[in-house]
């Protein structure tokens, strides 16, 4: 008989290979409840069990971890996919563990309601409509002003999210996003979609373990075709005022959608001096952030996290006071990727922590302004936010992955 802590499907890249591996580490065997093992090659690389199941049903998701209950100890139920939180969650609670409230992670991955509790809560975001059409979206803008977010109510990633600066745009985005009815993971998508005033300030993001602050993140983004996040400094190179401001905005959202267990990742940007919430993530950072949590402070939320899953307190190392950037390869162009880069030459430079290239020989590229863009990335640590940012900016350089203009005589890989 194992101790157990089995994971609900896994988000494809960041940490899902390392919510198993921290599980490990702590004396746990980590096992896996999915639709489909071939979409996480970390599972085989690392032999970790995996359970077929249509996780689109909570009910038979519950099933099978009754099951594994009956063999072995299951300590906690948990999962890295956004999409699959609340699935975990409410079969937690069903098996008596820890974990957070399913209703309130329910209520916050509806960005609408979480718009709604905010208004009521009186804490600052965006104007916002729900609109089920077109025609209604443009009328939204209009009343709104120009320009505007035109996003879905529960993806993430910055999928479907786009500026819209004319109505135009914004009939032609709503329409594509109530003709696409099902996600990646072929889930059914709502058939609505949000109108929001556009924030036009810096980003950044709080990082928040169990109602304390961690964090925050300065974001680096490209919003040419999307809000494709292209880095992260840790800590934001910003005062401790603003630093104050934004982190008060964050626990206001929070308690606002009466969030506390665990992790959370508010998105937050700074207008005429107000911290503005873009949204309330109720998980761990994705984006490598806790990577860079762990570089700049020697504080390892992923190990916090998994502990607190299992019921366990977790084991909070000393904060240290240093600076951590990441910096994303992205490609300039679409084709097809010829080739790849030496990520020795970025590991050999100052500071440089990490280095890795996700991207492969024939993939093709479409740029969509989502984090689906990102093709490698660098963490690098440094004196001061500047000073790690520069480090990284030169090692992502040298990642520069080959992409040449689709070849329309070889077949599609």
């Amino acid at each position: 008989m194992a101790d157990l802590l089995v994971f609900v499907e896994s988000n494809t890249t960041g940490t899902g290979r390392l919510f198993a591996e921290r599980a490990r580490e702590l004396g746990l065997v980590p096992h896996m409840i999915c639709a489909d093992a071939t979409r996480y090659p970390y599972l085989a690389e690392l032999g970790i069990p995996a359970h077929e199941c249509a996780t689109d049903d909570p009910s038979l998701v519950l099933e099978h971890c009754r099951g594994l209950a009956r063999e072995h100890r299951v300590h906690g139920v948990t999962s890295s996919s956004e999409y699959f939180i609340g699935t975990a969650a409410a079969t937690a609670r069903a098996l008596g563990l820890a974990g957070p409230d399913p209703e309130a992670l329910s209520a916050a991955r509806d960005k609408g309601i979480q718009r709604q509790r905010f208004a009521e809560h009186g804490v600052p975001s965006p104007q916002f409509r729900t609109v089920t059409s077109p025609r209604q979206a443009a009328k939204a803008a209009a009343e709104l002003g120009l320009p505007v977010v035109v996003k879905p109510p529960d993806r993430s990633g910055s999928l479907g999210v786009r500026r819209c600066n004319t109505l135009d745009e914004v009939t032609r985005h709503t329409a594509e996003l109530l003709a696409t009815t099902v996600d990646e993971r072929g889930r059914a998508l709502p058939a609505s979609v949000l109108v929001e005033t556009y924030l036009d300030g810096p980003e950044f993001s709080v990082e928040v373990f169990e109602g304390e602050v961690r964090a925050v993140t300065g974001k680096h983004l490209d919003q040419t075709r999307g809000f494709l996040e292209t880095g992260h400094d840790v800590p934001a190179p910003v005062g401790d005022d603003t630093r104050d401001l934004l982190a008060a905005g964050a626990l206001a959202a929070l308690a606002a959608l009466g969030l506390g267990w665990g992790a959370a990742h508010v998105e937050l940007r700074l207008v005429d001096g107000r911290a503005q919430v873009v949204e309330v993530n109720p998980r761990l950072a994705g984006g490598m952030i806790p990577q860079a949590v762990l570089a700049a402070t020697g504080q390892d939320l992923i190990s916090e996290l998994m502990a607190l899953t299992a019921g366990r307190a977790p084991v909070r190392a000393p904060a240290r006071a240093g600076c951590a950037a990441i910096r994303f390869v992205v490609p300039r162009m679409d084709g097809e990727v010829r080739n790849l880069p030496d990520i020795a030459v970025a590991l050999r430079l100052p500071g440089v922590v990490e280095a890795a290239v996700t991207a492969r020989i024939g993939q093709r590229i479409t740029r969509q302004g989502t984090f689906l863009d990102r093709l490698g990335y660098v963490l690098a640590v440094g004196e001061t936010p500047r000073q790690a940012g520069d480090r990284a900016e030169q090692a992502a350089r040298t990642l520069s992955v080959g992409i040449e203009p689709y070849d329309t005589r070889r077949p599609r890989r």
